[in-house]
């Protein structure tokens, strides 16, 4: 192996073993998987390696599962809709998911360009600025880089960002978040993105560039955030009747 060629985490190497068996038969639909114990006799790592390896699973859909219950195969894998990309909270719960965040920082500072644009803002106006790292269970599943417009970002910094959902508790307090625009891109992890995912740089992740207004077209916020790469997949469905028809275009941006 070159001495620049990295090895996947080891967790990463099982699970994909673990897809591989399930795609091939040895453990159809509905059939339950070895115990932690013998998964992680199999393997020679530790049990916590293992219960890392089926959060990634869980994460997917791959597999049904409980503390103290062996994973189950599901019949396919559960993936998120657009409709549901605004709220982690409520996907990971729709997994049978603790979701949990743990906040990086969220400081009120001045617009820059970037934010200027698409915030429809003046440059140098106050925003308010909140990176987070997302969990599934104990494993790290996405980055966000959010930011707010002054009088949204004051609200999001009276709520509990450690166990709470922004929307929702921003609806409670009469924010409504009425369209947003979505950008989704390949992009490699940076040194950042790896000290904070727990992952090896250059690992591929999954971007999602997002932009939400209010009923009136008003920005609120725009976001980039960043998915570890087998922990989320994304589902569009439309119809040949549908006048909401999706872009797929060949570069990154949202413009």
């Amino acid at each position: 192996m070159s001495a620049l060629a990295v090895e996947p985490p080891h967790h990463r190497r099982i699970a994909e073993a673990l897809r591989r068996a399930i795609r091939n038969g040895v453990y159809p639909r509905g059939a339950q998987l070895p115990s932690e114990r013998e998964l992680a006799e199999d393997f020679a790592v530790s049990r916590g390696t293992i219960r890392h390896a089926l959060a990634t699973l869980r994460a997917e859909g791959v597999i049904a599962s409980r503390k103290g219950v062996r994973g189950v195969v599901l019949a396919e894998p559960r993936a998120q809709s657009f409709s549901e990309l605004l709220s982690f909270s409520a996907w990971a719960r729709s997994l049978g998911e603790m979701p949990s965040g743990r906040v990086v920082e969220l400081v009120r500072r001045y617009a820059d360009a970037d934010d200027a644009r698409r915030l429809d803002l003046v440059e140098g106006d106050p925003v308010f600025s909140l990176v987070r790292v997302r969990m599934l269970g104990e494993a790290p599943a996405m980055i966000e880089r959010t930011t707010f417009v002054e009088d949204v970002g004051r609200l999001v910094a009276a709520i509990d960002l450690e166990a709470d959902s922004i929307y929702a508790k921003l609806a409670e307090r009469g924010v409504a978040f009425a369209q947003a625009r979505h950008t989704i891109s390949a992009i490699a992890a940076d040194e950042e993105d790896a000290r904070l995912l727990g992952i090896e740089p250059g690992t591929p992740l999954l971007r999602q560039i997002r932009r939400t207004t209010s009923p009136d077209g008003i920005p609120l916020e725009w976001s980039d955030d960043r998915y570890v790469g087998d922990a989320v997949s994304f589902v569009l469905e439309n119809s040949a009747g549908s006048r909401n028809a999706a872009r797929v275009r060949t570069h990154g941006g949202d413009d």
